[in-house]
C-alpha cells in the first residue's frame, strides 16, 4: 500500500467512478487547540447531554463522545462552498430567498445551502418568484415533482447539492411520499476514550445588588419596573418578572458560584469522511424528458458530483478549527484520500483548497461539454405575504421574550 500521496486528478477521479470503487475516504486526526490534554466542550442536545456511548457514570468516563454530527458537518460545507461562490472562485447552482417586508425586526436571506431541506425547503416553498408566481409551481419547483434516481437532471442543475448532502421533498405536495435521495457524502468528528470534566460558574455584580434589595415586575412594554402600578397587568394582578421577581430575574446582582458536569478530555479525536462511489452510480441524468440517459453522460455528471463532495470537503474541514464555544481543534497532519476498490489496496492522494477547487472546476467543464445543465444565475425569489407574517409575529414574541428575561 502506498503511504506517499500524490494529488488527487481528474483522469484519477473519472476512473474512480468506473472502475468498480466504492469510496473515497478520509480520517483526519485532531487535538485541542490549546494542546493535548486540554478540556473541550461537545454540543449538548436534550436537557443538556452529551452524544456519550460506553458511558461509565461511576468512573466518569465514556468511550465515544460526538464532537460534530453529520447533520452540522453537512451544514459546515455547505457554507464553506457559498463562501467560495462569494468570493468568485466557483460556480454553483443556489436558489435564494429574501424574507423583507413591513414590521420585520430582521431582514434576511436564506439559499438553498443554509436551509435545512436544501430545494425542498418550506422557506423557499412558501416564497414566490419576481413575478408572483409560487416557487413550487415556478419552472425550477416543478421540477421537483419529476426527479428520482433515474432522472437527477434537474436537482443536478439547480442544486447538485442535494444529490451529496440527501435530500427529502417531505414539505411537497406528496408529503412524506415526496422524493429522497439518501447521502453520498457522510463526516462525522468523534472523541475517543474520553475522561468527562466539570466547569464552574459564577458572577460578582461589581453594583452588589442584593437579592432582597426590591421586587421586580415585568414592564407592559418589555423590560422591567420597579412600580406595582405601572406593571403589566393579568386579571387585574401586576406581573411578577420571571419565576419570583428577584433582581436576578434582570440580570443583576451576584451568582453564587457552583460546579457542575461540562466538557471533556479526550486520548484521540478523529473525523471520518466518506464519499459514496456506488452511491452516485445510483444516479442517472438523461439529458431530454422522458429519454433514457446514456452511460457516458452518466459518468461525467457523478464526476462532477464526486469533485463538488470532495471540495466540500476539503472547504469544509477549515470549519473544525472552531465549532463552538471552547471547543476549537487543530488538525495534527495534513488529510490524506483513500481510493476504496474491493480486493484492491487503497491507493491515497492529497488534495488541498487550490487543488480541490481545480478539480471540481475541471468536472464542471467536461460536464457542461456533455450538454448536462447547470444554472449560473441564481434563483432569486421573495417571503410569500404570509411568510412574512408568521416571521414577523415570531420576531415580536422573541423580543418581548428577549426583554422579559
Amino acid at each position: 500500500m502506498s503511504t506517499i500521496p500524490t494529488v488527487l486528478t481528474l483522469d484519477v477521479l473519472k476512473a474512480s467512478i468506473t472502475d468498480g470503487s466504492t469510496a473515497i475516504r478520509s480520517r483526519i486526526s485532531y487535538e485541542p487547540a490549546a494542546g493535548d490534554g486540554t478540556k473541550v466542550f461537545p454540543p449538548t442536545y436534550e436537557g443538556g447531554k452529551y452524544a456519550l456511548e460506553g458511558h461509565n457514570k461511576e468512573a466518569g468516563t465514556a468511550s465515544r463522545v460526538l464532537l460534530d454530527s453529520v447533520q452540522a458537518q453537512a451544514n459546515r460545507m455547505e457554507l464553506a462552498l457559498l463562501e467560495a461562490k462569494r468570493r468568485g472562485q466557483l460556480s454553483l447552482p443556489v436558489i435564494t430567498t429574501r424574507i423583507a417586508g413591513e414590521g420585520i425586526l430582521k431582514q434576511f436571506s436564506v439559499s438553498s445551502l443554509e436551509a435545512p431541506h436544501r430545494i425542498a425547503d418550506a422557506l423557499l416553498r412558501d416564497s414566490v418568484t419576481r413575478e408572483g408566481v409560487k416557487f413550487r409551481e415556478s419552472v425550477v419547483g416543478m421540477s421537483l415533482d419529476t426527479v428520482d434516481l433515474k432522472n437527477a437532471t434537474a436537482l443536478l442543475e439547480y442544486c447538485p447539492t442535494a444529490l451529496v448532502f440527501g435530500l427529502w421533498d417531505s414539505t411537497g405536495p406528496k408529503g412524506g411520499l415526496g422524493v429522497k435521495f439518501a447521502r453520498t457524502l457522510v463526516s462525522e468528528l468523534v472523541a475517543h476514550t474520553v475522561q468527562l470534566g466539570k466547569k464552574t460558574s459564577s458572577r460578582l455584580d461589581p453594583a452588589e445588588i442584593r437579592k432582597d434589595a426590591a421586587v421586580i415586575y415585568a414592564a407592559p412594554n418589555g423590560g422591567w419596573t420597579l412600580d406595582e402600578n405601572a406593571a403589566l397587568k393579568e386579571k387585574g394582578k401586576p406581573v411578577l418578572l420571571g419565576k419570583d421577581g428577584k433582581p436576578s430575574e434582570a440580570n443583576h446582582g451576584n451568582v453564587v458560584p457552583s460546579i457542575t458536569d461540562g466538557g471533556i478530555i479526550f486520548e484521540k479525536a478523529e473525523q471520518t469522511v466518506v464519499l459514496s462511489l456506488s452511491g452516485l452510480r445510483r444516479l442517472c441524468f438523461p439529458l431530454t424528458p422522458g429519454s433514457t440517459s446514456d452511460t457516458p453522460t452518466d459518468d461525467k455528471a457523478r464526476t462532477l458530483l464526486s469533485a463538488l463532495g470532495l471540495c466540500a470537503a476539503v472547504l469544509g474541514a477549515e470549519q473544525n478549527a472552531d465549532l463552538r464555544s471552547r471547543c476549537q481543534l487543530h488538525a495534527t497532519a495534513t488529510p490524506k484520500w483513500e481510493i476504496l476498490s474491493p480486493g484492491k489496496s487503497g491507493a491515497f492522494f492529497s488534495l488541498d483548497r487550490s487543488q480541490a477547487l481545480e478539480l471540481f472546476t475541471d468536472a464542471l467543464a467536461e460536464a457542461k461539454s456533455a450538454k448536462l445543465p447547470w444554472c449560473e444565475d441564481e434563483v432569486e425569489l421573495v417571503a410569500s405575504e404570509q411568510l412574512v407574517e408568521l416571521i414577523r409575529r415570531s420576531q415580536n414574541i422573541a423580543a418581548r421574550t428577549s426583554s422579559e428575561t
